[in-house]
């Protein structure tokens, strides 16, 4: 398992860099990403920190290289600046570090009860694994962020199934407590544990997340122009950026020859926008105002995964919404086996037991909470990965969108970014309380 999550996560790391030049590798295609090569570089670095050294044991191989790809050390828009290794060489470093990381695999007990913690069920294997997966959906991003032709390709989307049109647009999740984050997935990170009881009232949750179509409304309702629905900061926010639309989005010359009217640029491709896909691009200040403007708001955190985990039938919290089964193409849209999100409706084998669709995959999700700690949090392995980030400047993002490995996404899982990040493939789904009546 370990070795073949390495293996998958390597393939796809070579596949977004082999298909470009140097020069383009090497480029910073905006300010908001690393330049692909240090992404390239720092992979390689984190492993051989990780795998050869610390679980290992084994000598540096690069030790010169650790200052130069801390991230904590350099902020993406100062990479470029740096004496990079150059594509072939942090190529060369990669397999170097690779050839020794597989040797300490191959030696690992892989005992759930080890007195090491880096080591028991593998989890450093799979810590790895997840990070080159993250890095590998941010170079993703990096390539939807640069100009020029297509170099991604990928099939689309099946449509949405029959039933779709006929969805409820919104589900009940039922007043209780539930079982929030785990003690017991293996390869979970830090901020996923501990479980803990969290108890919820009952409230209303959309079905499928929110789509082009409905947020094309509020645009032509003039949902931009009106202060009422934005926040303070999110107004703000809204005029200095002079944000419109969803980033990528624009007009159609002539908008009657386009359902909609809307055109986005997707991997070097423009396109119209699908009416019927979640929208995509837009950042916590849009999806608050857009929540506000429909009369609802975000979900917490909380609710998001009490509707994707829980089981009303046996009280039980799943891995997935589907139950423990890992993710198939049936069930969710991961691993960039498309370069967009699916239909809203999609994949009704995936839904959870309420009847909710698509928490998983397509789109990551807002959520109206800060990211802070789950109660009894201990920082594992070192406090950068998840405690450094907890307070009130980061938002947090659920469920996962169709560029991310099933390895880095799970029903516990948890990403989070500034309020006004655009470029991540974010969407949304909206909730609202119940009415006093239902409240009985």
């Amino acid at each position: 398992m370990a070795r073949e999550a390495l293996e998958r996560a390597r393939r796809r790391t070579l596949a977004l860099t082999d298909c470009l030049d140097d020069e383009e590798l090497a480029a910073q295609h905006s300010r908001l990403m690393s330049p692909l090569v240090w992404d390239l570089a720092h992979i390689g670095n984190q492993e051989e920190i990780w795998l050869v050294r610390a679980a290992g044991g084994q000598d540096a191989i690069r030790p010169d290289l650790d200052p130069l790809y801390d991230a904590f050390q350099h902020p993406r828009a100062e990479r470029p600046a740096l004496p990079l290794l150059p594509p072939d060489p942090a190529r060369r470093y990669l397999a170097a570090v690779r050839e020794r990381a597989l040797r300490v695999l191959d030696a690992a007990p892989f005992d759930p009860d080890s007195a090491d913690p880096l080591l028991a069920d593998g989890f450093v294997f799979g810590m790895l694994a997840q990070h080159e997966q993250q890095h590998d959906e941010t170079m993703l991003a990096t390539h939807q962020l640069r100009r020029g032709p297509a170099v991604l390709t990928a099939p689309r989307p099946t449509p949405a199934p029959a039933d779709a049109a006929d969805l409820p647009p919104e589900t009940w999740i039922p007043a209780g407590p539930f079982s929030m984050g785990t003690d017991d997935e293996p390869w979970a990170l830090d901020n996923e544990r501990p479980a803990h009881r969290v108890d919820l009232p009952g409230f209303w949750l959309d079905t499928v997340p929110v789509s082009n179509r409905a947020y094309q409304a509020f645009i032509a309702n003039g949902g931009y122009e009106e202060p009422r629905w934005w926040s303070t900061a999110g107004w703000a926010h809204r005029v200095q950026a002079g944000l419109h639309a969803p980033l990528f989005w624009r007009r159609a010359e002539t908008p009657d020859a386009v359902e909609g009217g809307w055109l986005r640029r997707r991997f070097g491709v423009v396109e119209p926008v699908p009416l019927d896909e979640p929208v995509l691009h837009v950042c916590w200040y849009e999806a608050d105002a857009y929540a506000r403007w429909a009369g609802r708001r975000l979900p917490t955190e909380a609710e998001w995964e009490k509707a994707a985990r829980h089981d009303p039938a046996t009280g039980r919290s799943r891995r997935y919404p589907w139950g423990d089964a890992d993710p198939t193409p049936e069930l969710a849209n991961l691993g960039q086996r498309h370069l967009q999100p699916s239909p809203v409706g999609s994949h009704p084998a995936g839904a959870s037991p309420l009847g909710v669709r698509q928490l998983i995959g397509d789109v990551w999700e807002w959520t109206s909470s800060d990211f802070a700690p789950h109660p009894g949090f201990t920082a594992f392995p070192y406090k950068e990965y998840s405690e450094v980030f907890f307070g009130p400047d980061y938002k947090v993002l659920r469920g996962g969108a169709f560029g991310v490995d099933p390895v880095a996404c799970r029903g516990t899982f948890r990403n989070w970014d500034y309020p006004i990040r655009r470029q991540i493939f974010c969407g949304f789904r909206t909730a609202r309380d119940a009415d006093p009546e239902e409240r009985r």
